[in-house]
């Protein structure tokens, strides 16, 4: 099965659409993406592919994560949320333990915004939360990045407080991904619970990087949003 879903793949690449990814997504040396290596498949036709593979084991989908090519690595994500979706608590802690052991491989924002709040988000949303804290206080970017997108299942489920708890850790941060991602999870914070948004953002908006600043108050009306742009 695993060795059709990669001929599946590998038919559907497209050396000119790949250029663009590997430009996109900051592939070169020293670059966010460094290594990373791109079919060209868009990501519609990878959903397409996922579906007919939603019976892949668990070993295939780890063998696949650990793949350079990132449409592989993807893939093998969106199988993996079906999976979960579908699976009883058992076989949810099996999946949350393998995505766990590979956020190595979930290292581009685009694995990391599909993948972690329908798994980790929705896998500690009655469980103790501490391994998100740990990845908001490591050095990797792709750990901090899925600690604060794991936050937006608690948004959705009306539960604000790690949400603000780790964007207050990475006040500090230096890059612009984490920037983006935060002010994005204030943002979607802000359409459940406006106030409570504002209450970080009158605390921190003075000194918050510019761009967590611009993409949290996004939504809200252009007197308000220069009240904070311009203070």
């Amino acid at each position: 099965m695993l060795k059709l879903l990669k001929s599946d793949l590998d038919n559907l690449k497209d050396s000119k659409r790949a250029e663009i990814y590997a430009r996109f997504f900051k592939t070169k040396k020293g670059e966010y993406g460094e290594g990373d290596t791109f079919l060209g498949i868009t990501v519609p036709n990878q959903r397409k592919v996922a579906k007919n593979y939603t019976n892949l084991s668990l070993e295939d989908i780890q063998f696949l994560l650990l793949s350079n090519i990132h449409e592989y690595r993807l893939t093998a994500l969106i199988i993996l949320m079906d999976k979960y979706k579908k699976a009883n608590d058992n076989d949810k802690k099996k999946i949350f333990d393998l995505y766990i052991k590979n956020t190595k491989n979930i290292n581009n924002w685009d694995l990391v915004d599909i993948s972690a709040p329908h798994i980790l988000g929705d896998y500690l949303l009655d469980k103790d939360r501490k391994i998100l804290y740990t990845f908001a206080k490591s050095e990797n970017l792709w750990k901090k990045r899925i600690a604060i997108l794991s936050t937006f299942t608690f948004i959705r489920n009306n539960d604000f407080k790690d949400t603000i708890n780790i964007s207050e850790i990475f006040l500090n941060d230096t890059h612009d991904l984490i920037h983006k991602a935060v002010g994005w999870s204030l943002r979607e914070l802000g359409k459940k619970n406006q106030p409570i948004e504002e209450e970080f953002l009158k605390k921190h908006y003075k000194t918050m990087p510019r761009t967590m600043l611009r993409y949290a108050i996004e939504r809200f009306d252009e007197d308000k949003r220069q009240y904070y742009l311009n203070k």
